[in-house]
């Protein structure tokens, strides 16, 4: 039974009341009306906004045009719904399934997938597993001899819109020190709607263009040779479908050393254990993939020693898939200290240094030509600071 009614006009004296048609949304609510019952318009997406003229004296509308929902709003009586400021609950606008007619077909909301139940707690984790990151980095620090102890640098940073709504953001944390030439812990969660041109490239956008986003980069140069470079990222992304992605690789300067080779080897088996307990499986695939996507075309090798990637991933168990992004992560926290630890102390030679700083420009060229999370960090308006964190504090090229 549809929550959509038909609404009768005021009748005049000795007239007999007529039905009016409401136009309402897909699924039967009525189509929010200002204080003289007149619609609300649409925007460019079809979503109803609240116009200019419907705001309460000395409220001032937080775009042009209104807002999808200004927070002091959520409540009124002008919606018949609570509405979320953060996503707005219905994408296009129809007339009540009352009242279809055989050129316009009653419209039914997009699925909403599993994973928008999860946000709350994947945003928790990313940014606790960078709370406890940056902790196991500082404590590295503190052990160096004869520097003072360097500490991260947490700058905040707000996602733009153009309608000034509602974006998120994240927090940029950076560190300088001894052990740690730059390392970068990020944490971002944020929402709005793709450009046309980009959300061609995100399954699910091109149904419903709205998205919701939120994960950990972790990026670490490293001040000694012999010290191997690390990175690390997973997220998590709603559109009208929901899926994980991420992985880590180790990059030390010379992959056939016999020391590059047992760190590796140390890396590669946490990430094998954290998968095994999902999958056995997992390891090989994602591995594999990591072998193929941290590759570079143009120069005909590898960036590093490798580690996992995986992308899209949705086994159709969401929780499951989150408790596995969470031992990934695990897995790294608890893999790459131990082996900055094993190798800080080592004597390193002037050359040694400068074939870090050429295997560094590597890093960069990887980074600026075929990162993934680069392109969607630029295209989606995240804070270019925050996505160039990846990036090493000196780089040379022969």
């Amino acid at each position: 039974m549809s929550r959509c009614r038909t609404v009768r006009g005021r009748p005049g004296p000795g007239a007999v009341p007529a039905p009016t048609r409401r136009k309402c949304l897909p699924n039967g609510q009525l189509w929010p009306q200002d204080r003289n019952g007149r619609d609300w318009p649409a925007n460019r997406w079809g979503w109803p906004t609240r116009p200019l003229w419907d705001y309460p004296p000395g409220v001032r509308a937080p775009g042009e045009g209104g807002a999808l929902a200004p927070t002091w709003a959520m409540d009124t009586p002008f919606l018949p719904w609570k509405w979320n400021a953060v996503e707005a609950p219905i994408p296009v606008a129809s007339l009540c399934p009352d009242h279809t007619t055989p050129d316009r077909p009653a419209m039914t909301l997009p699925a909403v997938p599993p994973h928008a139940a999860l946000k709350p707690q994947a945003r928790a984790w990313f940014e606790g597993l960078r709370d406890s990151l940056c902790a196991a980095f500082e404590a590295i620090e503190d052990e160096s001899a004869g520097q003072p102890a360097a500490r991260f640098v947490r700058t905040p940073w707000q996602r733009p819109t153009e309608d000034a709504s509602p974006g998120g953001g994240g927090v940029m944390s950076v560190m300088k020190g001894a052990v740690f030439e730059k390392v970068g812990v990020n944490v971002s969660t944020v929402f709005g709607t793709f450009s046309e041109e980009f959300r061609r490239q995100i399954p699910g956008a091109e149904e419903d263009p709205r998205f919701w986003a939120s994960g950990i980069s972790v990026v670490a140069h490293m001040a000694s040779p012999r010290v191997p470079a690390a990175h690390f990222n997973t997220r998590m992304l709603v559109t009208s479908r929901g899926w994980f992605g991420g992985g880590g690789d180790l990059t030390p300067v010379r992959l056939d050393t016999p020391e590059a080779l047992a760190d590796a080897a140390d890396f590669h088996g946490a990430f094998r254990a954290a998968c095994d307990r999902h999958d056995p499986g997992y390891y090989l695939r994602f591995k594999a993939w990591c072998d193929r996507y941290f590759f570079l075309p143009h120069r005909g090798e590898a960036r590093g020693a490798g580690g996992i990637f995986f992308d899209q991933h949705d086994s159709g168990d969401a929780a499951a898939d989150l408790n596995f992004v969470e031992d990934v992560g695990r897995a790294f926290l608890d893999a790459f200290p131990r082996i900055v630890r094993r190798r800080m102390g080592e004597a390193w030679t002037p050359a040694e240094r400068e074939a870090l700083l050429v295997k560094r420009g590597r890093y960069v060229e990887f980074n600026l030509l075929y990162d993934r999370g680069t392109l969607f960090g630029l295209k989606t308006g995240g804070n270019t600071e925050a996505i160039l964190m990846s990036l090493p504090p000196e780089v040379r090229w022969p």
